[in-house]
Protein backbone atom coordinates (compact mmCIF):
# COMPACT_ATOMS: atom_id res chain seq x y z
CA UNK A 1 0.00 0.00 0.00
CA UNK A 2 2.82 2.44 0.86
CA UNK A 3 4.46 1.79 -2.49
CA UNK A 4 1.17 2.23 -4.32
CA UNK A 5 0.61 5.55 -2.57
CA UNK A 6 4.13 6.66 -3.46
CA UNK A 7 3.52 5.77 -7.10
CA UNK A 8 0.23 7.70 -7.17
CA UNK A 9 1.89 10.73 -5.56
CA UNK A 10 4.80 10.56 -7.98
CA UNK A 11 2.40 10.60 -10.93
CA UNK A 12 0.50 13.61 -9.58
CA UNK A 13 3.42 15.86 -8.58
CA UNK A 14 6.17 17.62 -10.54
CA UNK A 15 9.24 15.42 -10.80
CA UNK A 16 12.96 15.72 -11.24
CA UNK A 17 14.05 15.46 -14.87
CA UNK A 18 16.79 13.12 -16.11
CA UNK A 19 18.67 15.58 -18.31
CA UNK A 20 22.33 15.14 -17.27
CA UNK A 21 24.47 12.83 -19.43
CA UNK A 22 27.81 11.17 -18.65
CA UNK A 23 30.01 14.17 -19.47
CA UNK A 24 27.71 16.50 -17.55
CA UNK A 25 27.73 14.16 -14.54
CA UNK A 26 31.52 13.72 -14.64
CA UNK A 27 32.02 17.46 -14.91
CA UNK A 28 29.69 18.10 -11.98
CA UNK A 29 32.05 16.09 -9.76
CA UNK A 30 35.25 17.38 -11.38
CA UNK A 31 33.99 20.95 -11.14
CA UNK A 32 33.37 20.48 -7.44
CA UNK A 33 36.82 18.99 -6.81
CA UNK A 34 38.64 21.76 -8.69
CA UNK A 35 37.56 24.81 -6.72
CA UNK A 36 39.28 27.09 -4.26
CA UNK A 37 41.30 24.12 -2.99
CA UNK A 38 43.69 24.33 -5.92
CA UNK A 39 44.16 28.08 -5.41
CA UNK A 40 45.16 27.83 -1.73
CA UNK A 41 45.72 24.11 -1.01
CA UNK A 42 49.39 23.83 -2.04
CA UNK A 43 50.43 26.79 0.14
CA UNK A 44 48.30 25.90 3.16
CA UNK A 45 49.25 22.21 3.15
CA UNK A 46 52.99 22.85 2.73
CA UNK A 47 52.89 25.34 5.62
CA UNK A 48 51.70 22.45 7.80
CA UNK A 49 53.86 19.59 6.51
CA UNK A 50 56.67 21.06 4.38
CA UNK A 51 57.76 18.98 1.34
CA UNK A 52 56.37 15.87 3.08
CA UNK A 53 52.96 17.25 2.14
CA UNK A 54 53.36 15.07 -0.96
CA UNK A 55 52.78 12.10 1.33
CA UNK A 56 49.68 13.88 2.65
CA UNK A 57 48.29 14.23 -0.88
CA UNK A 58 48.96 10.55 -1.63
CA UNK A 59 47.46 9.29 1.65
CA UNK A 60 44.52 11.65 1.43
CA UNK A 61 43.92 10.73 -2.19
CA UNK A 62 44.03 7.00 -1.43
CA UNK A 63 41.61 7.42 1.48
CA UNK A 64 39.21 9.53 -0.52
CA UNK A 65 39.34 7.13 -3.45
CA UNK A 66 38.38 4.31 -1.10
CA UNK A 67 35.38 6.32 0.11
CA UNK A 68 34.51 7.24 -3.48
CA UNK A 69 34.48 3.57 -4.51
CA UNK A 70 31.98 2.79 -1.75
CA UNK A 71 29.78 5.63 -3.01
CA UNK A 72 30.13 4.39 -6.60
CA UNK A 73 28.65 0.98 -5.78
CA UNK A 74 25.61 2.40 -3.99
CA UNK A 75 25.13 5.23 -6.48
CA UNK A 76 24.86 2.75 -9.34
CA UNK A 77 22.43 0.55 -7.38
CA UNK A 78 20.13 3.32 -6.12
CA UNK A 79 20.13 6.33 -8.49
CA UNK A 80 17.96 8.74 -6.48
CA UNK A 81 18.32 12.44 -5.69
CA UNK A 82 20.29 13.33 -2.55
CA UNK A 83 21.72 9.84 -2.21
CA UNK A 84 23.89 10.74 0.80
CA UNK A 85 20.69 11.30 2.76
CA UNK A 86 19.10 8.10 1.54
CA UNK A 87 21.61 5.23 1.35
CA UNK A 88 21.98 5.17 5.16
CA UNK A 89 18.17 5.18 5.51
CA UNK A 90 17.85 2.13 3.26
CA UNK A 91 20.34 0.22 5.42
CA UNK A 92 19.62 1.49 8.93
CA UNK A 93 16.29 3.30 8.88
CA UNK A 94 15.10 6.85 9.16
CA UNK A 95 17.11 8.15 12.11
CA UNK A 96 20.45 7.17 10.57
CA UNK A 97 19.17 8.40 7.22
CA UNK A 98 18.54 11.79 8.73
CA UNK A 99 21.97 11.80 10.39
CA UNK A 100 23.73 10.99 7.11
CA UNK A 101 21.75 13.64 5.27
CA UNK A 102 22.37 16.27 7.93
CA UNK A 103 26.12 15.59 8.03
CA UNK A 104 26.29 15.93 4.24
CA UNK A 105 24.15 19.06 4.33
CA UNK A 106 26.45 20.72 6.87
CA UNK A 107 29.40 20.23 4.53
CA UNK A 108 27.54 21.25 1.37
CA UNK A 109 25.77 24.35 2.64
CA UNK A 110 29.05 25.83 3.93
CA UNK A 111 31.00 25.10 0.74
CA UNK A 112 29.36 27.72 -1.49
CA UNK A 113 30.26 30.51 1.00
CA UNK A 114 33.89 29.37 1.23
CA UNK A 115 34.18 29.40 -2.57
CA UNK A 116 32.80 32.94 -2.64
CA UNK A 117 35.31 33.97 0.04
CA UNK A 118 38.15 32.44 -1.99
CA UNK A 119 37.17 34.46 -5.06
CA UNK A 120 36.93 37.67 -3.04
CA UNK A 121 40.21 36.97 -1.22
CA UNK A 122 42.11 36.56 -4.51
CA UNK A 123 40.33 39.63 -5.94
CA UNK A 124 41.66 41.72 -3.07
CA UNK A 125 44.95 41.94 -4.94
CA UNK A 126 43.34 44.34 -7.41
CA UNK A 127 40.01 45.32 -5.79
CA UNK A 128 40.65 47.09 -2.49
CA UNK A 129 38.06 47.33 0.24
CA UNK A 130 36.56 43.83 -0.03
CA UNK A 131 38.72 42.28 2.70
CA UNK A 132 40.74 43.39 5.66
CA UNK A 133 43.28 41.56 7.79
CA UNK A 134 42.35 40.51 11.32
CA UNK A 135 44.85 38.52 13.37
CA UNK A 136 46.90 37.90 10.23
CA UNK A 137 43.90 36.40 8.40
CA UNK A 138 41.90 38.04 5.58
CA UNK A 139 38.23 38.60 6.52
CA UNK A 140 35.32 40.21 4.65
CA UNK A 141 34.48 43.88 5.01
CA UNK A 142 30.89 45.17 4.68
CA UNK A 143 31.50 45.80 0.97
CA UNK A 144 32.90 42.28 0.65
CA UNK A 145 29.78 40.89 2.32
CA UNK A 146 27.58 42.70 -0.23
CA UNK A 147 29.60 41.25 -3.12
CA UNK A 148 29.34 37.82 -1.51
CA UNK A 149 25.56 38.20 -1.30
CA UNK A 150 25.35 39.06 -5.00
CA UNK A 151 27.42 36.00 -5.98
CA UNK A 152 25.32 33.71 -3.79
CA UNK A 153 22.18 35.15 -5.40
CA UNK A 154 23.56 34.46 -8.89
CA UNK A 155 24.28 30.83 -7.86
CA UNK A 156 20.70 30.47 -6.68
CA UNK A 157 19.15 31.99 -9.80
CA UNK A 158 21.06 29.63 -12.13
CA UNK A 159 19.98 26.66 -10.00
CA UNK A 160 16.34 27.78 -10.08
CA UNK A 161 16.46 27.84 -13.89
CA UNK A 162 16.77 24.04 -13.88
CA UNK A 163 19.30 21.22 -13.75
CA UNK A 164 20.02 21.41 -17.50
CA UNK A 165 21.06 25.05 -17.12
CA UNK A 166 23.19 24.04 -14.15
CA UNK A 167 24.85 21.19 -16.06
CA UNK A 168 25.48 23.11 -19.28
CA UNK A 169 26.82 26.18 -17.44
CA UNK A 170 29.12 23.93 -15.44
CA UNK A 171 30.48 22.17 -18.56
CA UNK A 172 31.82 25.45 -19.95
CA UNK A 173 33.35 26.42 -16.61
CA UNK A 174 35.01 23.03 -16.00
CA UNK A 175 36.93 23.05 -19.29
CA UNK A 176 38.50 26.31 -18.13
CA UNK A 177 39.02 24.96 -14.59
CA UNK A 178 41.01 21.99 -15.91
CA UNK A 179 43.02 24.02 -18.42
CA UNK A 180 44.33 26.71 -16.03
CA UNK A 181 45.77 24.37 -13.32
CA UNK A 182 47.40 22.19 -15.99
CA UNK A 183 48.87 25.29 -17.64
CA UNK A 184 50.11 26.49 -14.25
CA UNK A 185 51.95 23.22 -13.61
CA UNK A 186 53.64 23.34 -17.02
CA UNK A 187 54.65 27.01 -16.83
CA UNK A 188 56.01 26.78 -13.28
CA UNK A 189 58.10 23.70 -14.05
CA UNK A 190 59.49 25.37 -17.17
CA UNK A 191 60.19 28.67 -15.37
CA UNK A 192 62.01 27.36 -12.30
CA UNK A 193 62.92 24.04 -10.70
CA UNK A 194 64.81 24.05 -7.38
CA UNK A 195 65.32 20.38 -6.37
CA UNK A 196 66.90 21.39 -3.06
CA UNK A 197 63.53 22.77 -1.90
CA UNK A 198 62.43 19.20 -1.27
CA UNK A 199 65.15 18.65 1.35
CA UNK A 200 66.27 22.08 2.64
CA UNK A 201 64.85 24.16 5.52
CA UNK A 202 64.40 21.36 8.00
CA UNK A 203 64.62 18.48 5.53
CA UNK A 204 61.87 16.65 3.68
CA UNK A 205 59.74 16.24 6.81
CA UNK A 206 60.37 19.36 8.94
CA UNK A 207 57.22 18.91 11.02
CA UNK A 208 57.40 15.12 11.33
CA UNK A 209 54.66 12.60 10.67
CA UNK A 210 52.22 14.60 12.74
CA UNK A 211 52.56 17.46 10.26
CA UNK A 212 51.81 15.00 7.45
CA UNK A 213 48.58 13.94 9.16
CA UNK A 214 47.58 17.48 10.17
CA UNK A 215 47.84 18.62 6.54
CA UNK A 216 45.25 16.03 5.49
CA UNK A 217 42.22 17.75 7.08
CA UNK A 218 43.94 21.14 6.98
CA UNK A 219 43.88 21.42 3.17
CA UNK A 220 44.19 18.08 1.38
CA UNK A 221 40.78 16.57 2.14
CA UNK A 222 39.00 19.86 1.44
CA UNK A 223 40.62 19.98 -2.00
CA UNK A 224 39.48 16.43 -2.82
CA UNK A 225 35.86 16.96 -1.73
CA UNK A 226 33.21 16.85 -4.43
CA UNK A 227 33.14 13.40 -6.03
CA UNK A 228 29.73 12.81 -4.41
CA UNK A 229 28.09 15.51 -6.55
CA UNK A 230 27.29 12.88 -9.18
CA UNK A 231 25.56 10.89 -6.43
CA UNK A 232 23.40 13.83 -5.36
CA UNK A 233 22.19 14.34 -8.94
CA UNK A 234 21.36 10.64 -9.24
CA UNK A 235 17.68 11.41 -9.77
CA UNK A 236 18.48 13.75 -12.66
CA UNK A 237 21.08 11.73 -14.60
CA UNK A 238 20.64 9.72 -17.79
CA UNK A 239 21.59 6.02 -17.65
CA UNK A 240 22.54 6.52 -13.98
CA UNK A 241 23.48 2.92 -13.23
CA UNK A 242 26.38 3.20 -15.66
CA UNK A 243 27.16 6.89 -15.52
CA UNK A 244 27.22 7.49 -11.75
CA UNK A 245 30.06 5.04 -10.97
CA UNK A 246 32.05 6.28 -13.97
CA UNK A 247 31.62 9.92 -12.91
CA UNK A 248 32.52 9.29 -9.26
CA UNK A 249 35.65 7.23 -9.97
CA UNK A 250 36.77 9.30 -12.97
CA UNK A 251 36.53 12.60 -11.09
CA UNK A 252 38.69 11.30 -8.23
CA UNK A 253 41.39 10.05 -10.63
CA UNK A 254 41.52 13.48 -12.29
CA UNK A 255 41.59 15.27 -8.92
CA UNK A 256 44.39 13.14 -7.42
CA UNK A 257 46.68 13.49 -10.44
CA UNK A 258 46.08 17.22 -10.74
CA UNK A 259 46.61 18.11 -7.06
CA UNK A 260 49.81 16.10 -6.69
CA UNK A 261 51.19 17.74 -9.86
CA UNK A 262 50.28 21.21 -8.53
CA UNK A 263 52.03 20.53 -5.22
CA UNK A 264 55.20 19.30 -6.94
CA UNK A 265 55.25 22.37 -9.21
CA UNK A 266 54.66 24.72 -6.27
CA UNK A 267 57.50 23.33 -4.15
CA UNK A 268 59.92 23.11 -7.08
CA UNK A 269 59.24 26.64 -8.33
CA UNK A 270 59.63 28.43 -4.98
CA UNK A 271 62.63 30.72 -4.80
CA UNK A 272 64.82 29.25 -2.00
CA UNK A 273 65.09 32.67 -0.36
CA UNK A 274 61.31 32.66 0.22
CA UNK A 275 61.87 29.75 2.63
CA UNK A 276 64.34 31.65 4.80
CA UNK A 277 61.90 31.79 7.73
CA UNK A 278 60.62 28.25 7.27
CA UNK A 279 57.77 26.55 5.44
CA UNK A 280 55.14 27.99 7.76
CA UNK A 281 56.11 31.56 6.83
CA UNK A 282 56.56 31.46 3.05
CA UNK A 283 56.70 34.96 1.56
CA UNK A 284 56.67 36.14 -2.06
CA UNK A 285 56.56 39.83 -1.27
CA UNK A 286 53.44 41.95 -1.16
CA UNK A 287 50.16 40.16 -0.56
CA UNK A 288 50.94 37.14 -2.70
CA UNK A 289 51.37 34.49 -0.03
CA UNK A 290 48.25 35.48 1.88
CA UNK A 291 45.84 36.52 -0.86
CA UNK A 292 46.94 34.40 -3.84
CA UNK A 293 49.89 31.99 -3.57
CA UNK A 294 50.11 30.79 -7.18
CA UNK A 295 49.58 34.30 -8.55
CA UNK A 296 52.22 35.59 -6.13
CA UNK A 297 54.61 32.87 -7.24
CA UNK A 298 54.00 33.62 -10.94
CA UNK A 299 54.65 37.31 -10.32
CA UNK A 300 57.88 36.53 -8.46
CA UNK A 301 59.03 34.40 -11.39
CA UNK A 302 58.30 37.20 -13.84
CA UNK A 303 55.42 35.37 -15.54
CA UNK A 304 52.96 38.23 -15.28
CA UNK A 305 50.57 36.92 -17.93
CA UNK A 306 50.06 33.72 -15.90
CA UNK A 307 49.35 35.78 -12.79
CA UNK A 308 46.67 37.64 -14.75
CA UNK A 309 45.06 34.36 -15.85
CA UNK A 310 45.19 33.12 -12.26
CA UNK A 311 43.39 36.20 -10.99
CA UNK A 312 40.70 35.59 -13.60
CA UNK A 313 40.51 31.92 -12.67
CA UNK A 314 40.29 32.88 -9.00
CA UNK A 315 36.79 34.10 -9.80
CA UNK A 316 35.80 31.40 -12.29
CA UNK A 317 36.92 28.27 -10.36
CA UNK A 318 35.25 29.14 -7.04
CA UNK A 319 32.21 30.43 -8.94
CA UNK A 320 31.73 27.06 -10.64
CA UNK A 321 32.13 25.09 -7.42
CA UNK A 322 29.88 27.41 -5.40
CA UNK A 323 27.23 27.13 -8.11
CA UNK A 324 27.26 23.33 -7.82
CA UNK A 325 27.15 23.24 -4.03
CA UNK A 326 24.10 25.48 -3.83
CA UNK A 327 22.43 22.84 -5.98
CA UNK A 328 23.81 19.98 -3.89
CA UNK A 329 22.72 21.38 -0.53
CA UNK A 330 19.27 22.05 -1.99
CA UNK A 331 18.97 18.45 -3.23
CA UNK A 332 20.02 17.13 0.16
CA UNK A 333 17.25 19.08 1.88
CA UNK A 334 14.94 17.95 -0.93
CA UNK A 335 15.88 14.33 -0.16
CA UNK A 336 15.30 14.87 3.58
CA UNK A 337 11.97 16.50 2.75
CA UNK A 338 10.97 13.48 0.65
CA UNK A 339 11.84 11.30 3.65
CA UNK A 340 9.82 13.63 5.94
CA UNK A 341 12.75 14.48 8.21
CA UNK A 342 12.19 18.19 7.60
CA UNK A 343 9.00 20.08 6.64
CA UNK A 344 7.50 18.83 3.36
CA UNK A 345 7.92 22.28 1.77
CA UNK A 346 11.57 21.37 1.13
CA UNK A 347 10.39 18.56 -1.19
CA UNK A 348 8.24 20.85 -3.32
CA UNK A 349 9.22 21.14 -6.99
CA UNK A 350 8.40 23.75 -9.57
CA UNK A 351 6.95 22.78 -12.95
CA UNK A 352 10.57 22.77 -14.20
CA UNK A 353 11.40 20.04 -11.67
CA UNK A 354 13.44 22.36 -9.41
CA UNK A 355 13.37 22.33 -5.55
CA UNK A 356 13.05 26.13 -5.35
CA UNK A 357 12.26 26.33 -1.61
CA UNK A 358 15.31 24.19 -0.79
CA UNK A 359 17.50 26.40 -3.01
CA UNK A 360 16.24 29.53 -1.24
CA UNK A 361 16.97 27.96 2.14
CA UNK A 362 20.54 27.13 1.05
CA UNK A 363 21.04 30.74 -0.06
CA UNK A 364 19.87 32.13 3.30
CA UNK A 365 21.98 29.72 5.34
CA UNK A 366 25.00 30.49 3.18
CA UNK A 367 24.62 34.18 3.97
CA UNK A 368 24.51 33.38 7.69
CA UNK A 369 27.66 31.24 7.42
CA UNK A 370 29.65 34.31 6.30
CA UNK A 371 29.12 35.88 9.72
CA UNK A 372 30.81 33.36 12.09
CA UNK A 373 33.34 32.22 9.46
CA UNK A 374 34.49 35.38 7.66
CA UNK A 375 37.70 33.94 6.17
CA UNK A 376 38.66 31.01 3.91
CA UNK A 377 40.90 29.17 6.35
CA UNK A 378 38.34 29.32 9.18
CA UNK A 379 35.91 27.19 7.19
CA UNK A 380 38.22 24.54 5.73
CA UNK A 381 38.47 22.26 8.76
CA UNK A 382 34.75 22.37 9.52
CA UNK A 383 33.69 21.62 5.93
CA UNK A 384 36.20 18.79 5.60
CA UNK A 385 35.13 17.15 8.86
CA UNK A 386 31.38 17.47 8.26
CA UNK A 387 31.66 16.08 4.73
CA UNK A 388 33.97 13.22 5.69
CA UNK A 389 31.63 12.33 8.56
CA UNK A 390 28.86 12.01 5.96
CA UNK A 391 31.18 10.03 3.69
CA UNK A 392 31.98 7.67 6.56
CA UNK A 393 28.40 6.51 7.04
CA UNK A 394 28.22 5.29 3.43
CA UNK A 395 30.70 2.39 3.96
CA UNK A 396 28.52 1.31 6.89
CA UNK A 397 25.50 1.35 4.57
CA UNK A 398 27.49 -0.57 1.96
CA UNK A 399 28.48 -3.26 4.46
CA UNK A 400 24.89 -3.63 5.64
CA UNK A 401 23.40 -3.70 2.12
CA UNK A 402 25.86 -6.38 1.05
CA UNK A 403 24.05 -8.55 3.63
CA UNK A 404 20.52 -7.20 3.13
CA UNK A 405 20.46 -7.21 -0.67
CA UNK A 406 23.19 -9.59 -1.83
CA UNK A 407 21.44 -10.32 -5.15
CA UNK A 408 20.72 -6.71 -6.16
CA UNK A 409 22.48 -5.95 -9.53
CA UNK A 410 25.59 -3.87 -8.95
CA UNK A 411 26.88 -2.07 -12.09
CA UNK A 412 30.07 -1.45 -10.11
CA UNK A 413 31.10 -3.71 -7.23
CA UNK A 414 33.76 -2.65 -4.73
CA UNK A 415 36.40 -5.43 -4.57
CA UNK A 416 36.76 -7.26 -1.23
CA UNK A 417 33.88 -5.27 0.26
CA UNK A 418 34.02 -7.08 3.62
CA UNK A 419 37.51 -5.60 4.10
CA UNK A 420 37.39 -2.34 2.15
CA UNK A 421 34.10 -1.12 3.65
CA UNK A 422 35.34 -1.13 7.30
CA UNK A 423 38.71 0.22 6.11
CA UNK A 424 36.92 3.16 4.46
CA UNK A 425 35.05 3.80 7.73
CA UNK A 426 38.38 3.86 9.60
CA UNK A 427 39.80 6.34 7.07
CA UNK A 428 36.90 8.73 7.60
CA UNK A 429 37.29 8.62 11.38
CA UNK A 430 41.05 9.17 11.22
CA UNK A 431 40.44 12.34 9.20
CA UNK A 432 38.00 13.44 11.89
CA UNK A 433 40.69 12.82 14.52
CA UNK A 434 43.30 14.78 12.55
CA UNK A 435 40.89 17.75 12.38
CA UNK A 436 41.43 18.33 16.11
CA UNK A 437 39.17 19.03 19.03
CA UNK A 438 38.81 22.69 17.95
CA UNK A 439 36.79 21.51 14.94
CA UNK A 440 35.16 18.43 16.46
CA UNK A 441 33.33 20.24 19.26
CA UNK A 442 31.83 22.73 16.79
CA UNK A 443 30.76 19.86 14.58
CA UNK A 444 29.08 18.10 17.50
CA UNK A 445 27.15 21.30 18.33
CA UNK A 446 25.98 21.52 14.69
CA UNK A 447 24.89 17.87 14.81
CA UNK A 448 22.87 18.48 17.99
CA UNK A 449 21.14 21.42 16.30
CA UNK A 450 20.16 19.08 13.47
CA UNK A 451 18.58 16.57 15.84
CA UNK A 452 16.76 19.41 17.58
CA UNK A 453 15.27 20.41 14.22
CA UNK A 454 14.22 16.80 13.61
CA UNK A 455 12.51 16.75 17.00
CA UNK A 456 10.68 20.01 16.24
CA UNK A 457 9.61 18.74 12.82
CA UNK A 458 8.28 15.51 14.33
CA UNK A 459 6.47 17.33 17.15
CA UNK A 460 4.73 19.72 14.75
CA UNK A 461 3.77 17.15 12.08
CA UNK A 462 0.62 15.07 11.87
CA UNK A 463 1.16 11.52 13.18
CA UNK A 464 0.62 10.02 9.72
CA UNK A 465 3.33 12.31 8.26
CA UNK A 466 6.03 11.42 10.78
CA UNK A 467 8.71 8.99 9.62
CA UNK A 468 9.29 5.84 11.61
CA UNK A 469 12.65 6.66 13.21
CA UNK A 470 13.94 3.09 13.69
CA UNK A 471 15.57 3.79 17.06
CA UNK A 472 16.99 0.32 17.52
CA UNK A 473 18.90 0.47 14.23
CA UNK A 474 20.50 3.74 15.42
CA UNK A 475 21.88 2.11 18.58
CA UNK A 476 25.45 2.49 17.31
CA UNK A 477 25.16 6.23 16.49
CA UNK A 478 25.28 7.55 20.06
CA UNK A 479 28.38 5.66 21.23
CA UNK A 480 29.99 6.54 17.89
CA UNK A 481 29.56 10.31 18.28
CA UNK A 482 30.31 10.28 22.02
CA UNK A 483 33.33 8.02 21.64
CA UNK A 484 34.87 10.04 18.82
CA UNK A 485 34.33 13.22 20.85
CA UNK A 486 36.09 11.76 23.89
CA UNK A 487 38.98 10.38 21.84
CA UNK A 488 39.39 13.73 20.07
CA UNK A 489 39.38 15.59 23.40
CA UNK A 490 42.04 13.29 24.84
CA UNK A 491 44.13 13.13 21.68
CA UNK A 492 47.34 14.87 20.66
CA UNK A 493 45.81 16.97 17.89
CA UNK A 494 45.34 20.75 18.06
CA UNK A 495 46.36 22.96 20.97
CA UNK A 496 44.57 23.89 24.16
CA UNK A 497 44.37 27.57 23.20
CA UNK A 498 42.64 26.68 19.92
CA UNK A 499 40.37 24.07 21.42
CA UNK A 500 38.58 25.70 24.32
CA UNK A 501 34.79 25.46 24.52
CA UNK A 502 33.94 28.86 26.06
CA UNK A 503 30.55 27.93 27.50
CA UNK A 504 31.80 24.76 29.17
CA UNK A 505 35.30 25.88 30.06
CA UNK A 506 36.78 22.73 28.56
CA UNK A 507 40.31 22.88 27.19
CA UNK A 508 41.61 20.18 24.94
CA UNK A 509 43.08 18.04 23.79
CA UNK A 510 44.85 17.10 27.00
CA UNK A 511 47.23 14.73 25.17
CA UNK A 512 46.45 11.76 27.41
CA UNK A 513 46.45 9.77 24.18
CA UNK A 514 49.83 10.53 22.64
CA UNK A 515 50.42 10.78 18.91
CA UNK A 516 50.26 7.33 17.37
CA UNK A 517 48.28 5.89 20.26
CA UNK A 518 45.29 8.09 19.40
CA UNK A 519 45.49 6.98 15.75
CA UNK A 520 45.45 3.32 16.80
CA UNK A 521 42.59 3.86 19.26
CA UNK A 522 40.43 5.42 16.54
CA UNK A 523 41.11 2.47 14.21
CA UNK A 524 40.11 -0.09 16.85
CA UNK A 525 37.08 1.93 17.97
CA UNK A 526 35.93 2.26 14.36
CA UNK A 527 35.94 -1.52 13.96
CA UNK A 528 33.86 -1.86 17.14
CA UNK A 529 31.28 0.62 15.84
CA UNK A 530 31.26 -1.08 12.42
CA UNK A 531 30.57 -4.44 14.08
CA UNK A 532 27.76 -2.93 16.19
CA UNK A 533 26.21 -1.26 13.14
CA UNK A 534 26.17 -4.53 11.21
CA UNK A 535 24.48 -6.23 14.17
CA UNK A 536 21.73 -3.61 14.40
CA UNK A 537 21.00 -3.06 10.69
CA UNK A 538 17.42 -3.12 9.44
CA UNK A 539 15.76 -6.48 8.91
CA UNK A 540 15.97 -7.53 5.28
CA UNK A 541 12.26 -7.09 4.62
CA UNK A 542 12.30 -3.52 5.95
CA UNK A 543 15.25 -2.68 3.74
CA UNK A 544 13.46 -4.11 0.70
CA UNK A 545 10.43 -1.92 1.47
CA UNK A 546 12.61 1.21 1.63
CA UNK A 547 14.39 0.20 -1.58
CA UNK A 548 11.11 -0.45 -3.39
CA UNK A 549 9.80 2.99 -2.46
CA UNK A 550 13.05 4.68 -3.54
CA UNK A 551 13.16 2.85 -6.87
CA UNK A 552 9.50 3.63 -7.60
CA UNK A 553 10.55 7.28 -7.45
CA UNK A 554 13.60 6.63 -9.64
CA UNK A 555 11.53 4.76 -12.23
CA UNK A 556 8.99 7.59 -12.41
CA UNK A 557 11.89 9.98 -13.05
CA UNK A 558 13.20 7.64 -15.77
CA UNK A 559 9.86 7.95 -17.53
CA UNK A 560 10.08 11.74 -17.45
CA UNK A 561 13.62 11.76 -18.78
CA UNK A 562 12.92 9.46 -21.72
Amino acid sequence: MAVANATTAAAAEPRLKREVGLVGLLFVSVGSIIGSGWLFGALTASQIAGPAVLISWVLGGAGMMLLALAHAELGGMYPVAGGSARFPMIAFGSLIGFAGGWFAFLGAVTTAPIEVEAAIQYSSNYLSGLTTTSGGTPVLTFEGYVVAAVLMLVFSIINVMGVKWLSETNKVVVWWKIFIPVLTVIVLLISAVHPHNFSSTGGFMPFGWKGVFLAIPGAVIFSYLGFEQAIQLGGESQNPRRNIPLAVIGSMVIGIVLYIALQVAYIAALEPSSLSKGWDQVAFGGKGATFGPFAGLATALGVGWLATLLYIDAVISPFGTGLLYVGTSARLTFGMGRNRYVPKGFAMLTTRGVPVFAITFSFLLGMIVFLPFPGWQQLVGFISSATVLAYGIVPLALGALRKQEPDRPRPYRLPAGSVTAPLAFIVANEVLLFSGWAVVWKLIVAILIGFALLAISSATSKPEERPQLDWHQATWLWPYLLGMSVISYLSSFSTSTMSKIPLLGLNGPVNDLHFGVDVAVVAVYSLVIYWLAMRTRLPDERTRAYVEAALVEAESEDEVGT
